[in-house]
């Protein structure tokens, strides 16, 4: 099964905002970790978060963080964060 994936006006900010290289990077690994199996745990890439009911996942691409929620079908990005400003970002905008 394919997700379909949607972007909240904050990600797309937060994407365009990155260098050339590592945008294309977030790009390619949202489309390949997420498209198919975005619950799949992982020792590294994917991780479920703990003791927050949004974001539920954190996605790992090299220095930038992707916090996403799956409901249904869909896979929500709600936020691309460099990995230095991630918790600052989930203390902020995190739902306990």
């Amino acid at each position: 099964m394919q997700y379909n994936i949607v972007l909240a006006p904050e990600a797309i900010e937060d994407l365009n905002g990155l260098k050339a290289n590592a945008r294309a990077e977030v790009k390619d690994a949202i489309q390949k970790y997420l498209r198919n199996e975005p619950a799949k745990s992982s020792k590294s890439r994917i991780k479920r978060l703990r003791g927050f009911r949004r974001p539920q996942y954190r996605l790992r691409v090299q220095n930038v963080r992707v916090f996403y929620d799956v409901v249904d079908d869909t896979v929500e990005v709600l936020a691309i964060v460099e990995k230095l400003a991630a918790s600052e970002w989930l203390e902020r905008h995190g739902a306990r």
